[in-house]
């Protein structure tokens, strides 16, 4: 019945908007120009919807959001492709739709699938104990691990050793929390293997390692963000032992056995994935798979416009055996300890295909109007690239920027295929995409993936709006310190 309830409701939406599409979009049916100067700023209002959607049904009613989080997906989704279609017409919106779904989303989807599969395979084993020393420590290996096996891969890796070292806790929510901004996403902004937005700049011709340039600011944060959790952590600590929990209550039931790595294999599988991702970037600068004057890749014409690169497809191939591998070899024992389902990347898979679709508009006016911002320093970049990255997703997000800091007529810095960008330009727009992902649970998928296993493990987590309050307490005044170090 809740089904059917929640289908009727999004069949009377979608009538009245497709009643009313005219008003949404106006009557342009130009399909030559730039589709950001057809489109009102009102277009976003599916993409807002379906923000808010995420913020404030899970805190009115987690259970209704639970079975119905779907049908809000198809809901807003149609809210715009419905008003978009009629206006536009079928070619615009399949070109549209085919190439966010395919180039962008698909590809997303299934790195991360692959990095949840195979990292679902590796245990630790032994007496771990969520002391604030042990939480810390954990912590900084798992934002220096981001890097090199990818916000996605450190955060599967970790948070599972990290809820079951906490398991005798009551208040542990601001473990999480503190992984989610360093593991999530600041530890993954040295390597393009790291954040995907920094892949984007090595398709562009940003060198591989120099992105290493960033280790000084993410090292500022991190260390920062570990040194703030220790203190909160230690006062959480004695509120715990005060009330007669203590961490040798877990700890004997691992009959205090030495730390000892189970699936490890898995490693070999996560080193396909990489392998895998860097492919995708190399293989363009092969005449097989690319055209060398014009930069055009070879691949399979989907529609007219729309091509899916055989490097891209190699990379979705190469990933997709890696998780194969990974679920026939290892054993059925380690995923069942490590409480391994499918339920957090069905949920970032459902989320995100609404998120995708539905930002259609809000980048098309993002890419026509990203040059008339007025930005012309380092700490306009960073804020801009990094406020927007916090709700869109944000590899095109940084694309958008960087293409606009190559618009400016650098004449020395780092060449790329879209022109000269000033070094600290790049820096500030490297760091806002990826640092700031961390302000909201939407601003990077692992966020989303971290937080749906952590309530798996019955943590509490706070609301969307709750974790932007802890974001805004610790996350903004860091980065406003980050400005004034190392922007102006």
């Amino acid at each position: 019945m809740k089904v059917r309830s929640g289908a009727g409701v999004f069949l009377a939406g979608l009538a009245l908007v497709l009643c009313n599409c005219t008003l949404v979009f106006g009557a342009d049916e130009t399909h030559h120009q730039d589709l950001g100067e057809l489109l009102p700023i009102w277009g976003i209002i599916p993409f807002v919807g379906m923000l808010l959607s995420i913020a404030i049904f899970p805190l009115v009613s987690s259970h209704w959001w639970e079975h119905n989080m779907h049908w809000v997906v198809v809901f807003w989704s149609l809210t715009f492709l419905g008003p978009f279609g009629v206006v536009f017409g079928a070619d615009t919106l399949i070109f549209n739709v085919l190439e966010i779904v395919l180039l962008d989303y698909l590809p997303f989807i299934v790195l991360l699938f692959g990095l949840f599969a195979v990292a679902g395979g590796i245990i630790l084993r032994g007496s771990l104990s969520g002391t604030p020393k042990v939480n810390a420590v954990m912590l900084l290996i798992g934002t220096l691990l981001a890097s090199w096996v990818g916000t996605t891969g450190a955060s599967m890796l970790l948070i599972r050793p990290v809820i079951r070292a906490n398991k005798w806790r009551e208040k542990k929510a601001h473990i999480i929390i503190f992984f989610i901004f360093l593991v999530s996403n600041i530890g993954g902004s040295l390597t393009p293997v790291g954040d995907p937005p920094l892949f984007l700049g090595f398709l562009r011709g940003i060198p591989f390692f120099w992105t290493m340039r960033l280790l000084p600011l993410m090292a500022f944060n991190a260390v920062i963000l570990i040194v703030v959790l220790f203190v909160i952590d230690a006062r959480f600590y004695k509120d715990e032992l005060a009330a007669g929990r203590s961490p040798g209550d877990s700890a004997q039931k691992e009959a205090k056995s030495p730390l000892r790595v189970e699936g490890a294999h898995n490693f070999i599988f996560i080193g396909m994935i990489i392998a895998g991702v860097l492919l995708n970037g190399l293989l363009p600068n092969l005449p097989a798979f690319a055209d060398q004057v014009t930069g055009e890749v070879h691949g399979l014409h989907v529609f007219e416009g729309v091509v899916v690169g055989y490097n891209s497809i190699i990379q979705m191939v190469v990933i997709l055996a890696a998780a194969f591998l990974s679920m026939k070899t290892t054993k059925k024992t380690i995923r069942e300890d490590n409480f391994f389902t499918w339920g957090p990347i069905q949920e970032v898979a459902k989320l995100f295909i609404g998120i995708f679709i539905t930002m259609i508009p809000a980048l098309a006016l993002l890419r026509t109007y990203g040059g008339s911002l007025g930005l012309t320093k380092p700490l306009h970049f960073f804020w801009a690239t990094g406020a927007l990255s916090s709700f869109l997703d944000n590899a095109p997000t940084y694309l958008v920027f960087l293409t606009t800091s190559a618009s400016l007529g650098a004449t020395e810095g780092v060449a790329t295929t879209i022109g000269i960008v000033a070094p600290k330009m790049l820096l500030a727009i490297s760091a806002g995409a990826v640092f700031m992902g961390a302000n909201t649970y939407i601003g990077n998928a692992p966020n989303f993936m971290v937080r749906s296993i952590a309530e798996e493990n019955n943590i509490k987590m706070p609301s969307f709006f709750g974790y932007m309050g802890w974001s805004l307490c610790f996350l903004i005044p860091l980065f406003l310190l980050d400005t004034l170090i190392f922007f102006l």
